[in-house]
């Protein structure tokens, strides 16, 4: 006999929303297919670029219930292969913290407008990064209100010395811990250097310090990029264990899956 929950669906496609001072990207949307409601969440890329693991990684995130957008942050840097793009923003310096914030602003707002949209308390949004788009989720859950939790895995730069503080990057993203808005979730390996385990223990005493919802987990025989299965740094069984943790802390703060 046919059961109607063994249907699954999923609709994943490329859109325009709109960023920073109102300048329209694209992005990538992927959703289960059905009335919802469901909780959203905000997918944020590394400097590899809008790559095909970030395609992957925003598909995952609708397979478990989500709604996840992944915006273009080099949008403005032209088009080509991720690599091309991405070189081309490490040569000019990076992303402006400001853009990024405000693209990434834009994201939650662009979720929150969409009528299968919800969670804990209505509409609730995360957000996910890894590398350059840990330290963005971790700006932007300081920055913009709304986010209902937050993913950091292994942000490098969150801790920055003054010689790192530029005209693109002019605060170091921990000196804003005291105006994080919501739980956030961090994942990192003992072997990364940046972050190192040192600076990780500066980031947690920052967050200890104004009383924040945390969880932090280090992984040992791991360095930088665990998650990515198609290099050399790739550690199945702390990447399963990374996800689980992930799954069950958005859980735990945006809703329950079925």
């Amino acid at each position: 006999m046919y059961e109607t929950n063994m249907y699954e669906g999923m609709l994943a496609e490329t859109v325009i929303m709109a960023g920073a001072n109102g300048q329209l990207i694209n992005a990538y949307l992927a959703r289960p297919l059905g009335p919802g409601p469901f909780p959203g969440m905000v997918v944020v890329h590394h400097m590899p670029g809008w790559d095909e693991w970030y395609r992957e990684v925003t598909r995952k995130f609708a397979h478990h219930g989500y709604v996840a957008l992944s915006p273009n942050l080099y949008y403005r840097d032209g088009h080509g292969t991720p690599e091309d793009v991405a070189a081309k923003v490490r040569a000019g310096g990076g992303v402006a913290d400001e853009q990024v914030v405000g693209d990434l602003a834009g994201a939650l707002h662009y979720l929150r407008a969409l009528p299968y949209l919800n969670g804990k308390g209505g509409g609730a949004v995360g957000i996910f990064g890894t590398c350059s788009g840990g330290r963005h989720a971790f700006l932007a859950a300081c920055r913009v209100p709304g986010f209902a939790a937050a993913v950091e895995c292994w942000g490098g730069r969150v801790v920055m010395s003054p010689e790192q503080l530029t005209p693109k990057f002019p605060v170091a993203p921990i000196d804003y811990t005291a105006d994080l808005s919501c739980p956030l979730l961090g994942l990192f390996g003992e072997e990364d250097r940046s972050p190192t385990p040192e600076q990780v223990a500066q980031h947690e005493a920052e967050l200890k310090k104004h009383g924040k919802t945390y969880e932090f987990h280090m992984y040992a025989g791991a360095g930088h990029g665990f998650f990515y299965y198609d290099r050399s740094v790739y550690r199945q069984a702390q990447a399963v264990d990374g996800w689980q943790k992930i799954f069950a802390f958005l859980g735990k703060y945006l809703h329950t899956p079925t």
